[in-house]
Order: structure tokens, then C-alpha cells, then sequence
């Protein structure tokens, strides 16, 4: 991010198919996962927990926790699409101890409305947040089919990795919007400076 840059230019994102690619996409294009605020909204964004939950009890050690997280998972992601099956190291063992835990236990409970909504049975403690992360990488990494489908972005100097959901398999940005759009700018520039010269 360049120096003076508004951090909120750059919004979280929740489109790579997979809450754990989510979490890689928190450090581009600078660091999302800074503060326990701004890891609260992505935990609430990414429906780790139901909206409304307090996570009050966040304290500084779990911002921490998931960024270390995150560089396991995707030094795995990078290894897989690198064909470095080998080169795992203890980045695997460090995501299958982080799966572990027993994940927040979701229940059904009256509403002011009288509909059933969904609210946790005891208050999320960071191992269990971090459990649900792990445990989509490995079903991620662990899935012949979603292996198949994980792509990186085509995008200049992005490094997002996205699963490819779309008919065809012939996505190629992260984002449409984003990446893509600068690809469609990028080549109408080119073509009207050829037309130009």
C-alpha cells in the first residue's frame, strides 16, 4: 500500500470460494489482519461466527495466531500449485494440530420475531475460530475435485489464489472487477497506442 493510502480503498474480501483462501487474501495488498477490531471483522465477515456475536474477549495474542495460521496454509497452497508436494514441511503438521480443537457449536434459538435464528452455545475462544480455518484447508487440500479447481490470479502483481467454480474452469482473475478490469483497461491502452503509432 502506498504510503498515505486510505486502508479502507482496500475492503476485505470474501470471494476466493474458500474461507481459508479468504484468509490469504488478508495480507494483499497490505495487511488486513493488523489489529484484533480489524480480525473481529473478518471473522464476522467470513461467518466463522453468526452476526452479532461478540468477540469482545479477542485479545492481541489472536491477530497473531491467525496470520501464522495463514502463512501454513498458504505455504501449502503454493506447494500444491507448485507441484512441492514434498515441500510441506511444518507448515502441515502446524495446520492439522490447528484443526484439532473442537469448532464453535452453533444452536438454534428464538428470535425476537419467534424465528429461529443461530447464536453460538458458549462464547468462541481463538483455537476454536482457528480450528474452522484449518479444518476447510485440509478439506481444501485434501479434495482431488477443489484441488483441481484452485487457481491463482492472472492479474499483474496479484498473488490472491481463488477456487474456480465457474462453467468451463476458465476463470482467470481473483476478481473481475478488480483484477480483471485492470487487465481490459491495460489491453485497450495497449490497443489504442498501437493504433496511435
Amino acid at each position: 500500500m502506498a504510503l498515505g493510502a486510505d486502508p479502507s480503498a482496500y475492503p476485505l474480501r470474501f470471494d476466493a470460494g474458500r474461507v481459508c483462501l479468504d484468509l490469504l487474501a488478508t495480507r494483499h495488498p497490505h495487511e488486513h489482519l493488523d489489529g484484533v477490531g480489524a480480525l473481529c471483522a473478518w471473522i464476522a465477515g467470513a461467518g466463522l461466527v453468526p452476526a452479532g456475536t461478540p468477540l469482545g474477549h479477542a485479545d492481541a495474542s489472536w491477530p497473531a495466531a491467525f496470520r501464522e495460521l495463514r502463512g501454513d496454509v498458504g505455504q501449502l497452497v503454493r506447494g500444491l500449485l507448485g507441484g512441492e508436494e514434498t515441500a510441506y514441511g511444518d507448515a502441515l503438521g502446524r495446520v492439522n494440530q490447528a484443526a484439532r480443537p473442537a469448532p464453535p457449536v452453533p444452536v438454534a434459538v428464538p428470535g425476537e420475531d419467534g424465528l429461529l435464528r443461530r447464536e453460538l452455545a458458549a462464547e468462541p475462544g481463538c483455537a476454536a475460530l482457528l480450528a474452522v480455518v484449518a479444518r476447510d484447508a485440509v478439506d481444501l487440500l485434501t479434495d482431488p475435485v477443489a484441488r483441481a479447481s484452485l487457481r491463482r490470479c492472472a492479474g499483474d502483481a496479484c498473488p490472491l489464489v481463488y477456487l474456480d467454480t465457474s462453467r468451463g474452469r476458465r476463470r482467470r482473475w481473483c476478481s473481475s472487477e478488480v483484477c480483471g478490469n485492470r487487465e481490459r483497461v491495460a489491453r485497450h491502452r495497449r490497443r489504442a497506442a498501437l493504433a496511435r503509432a
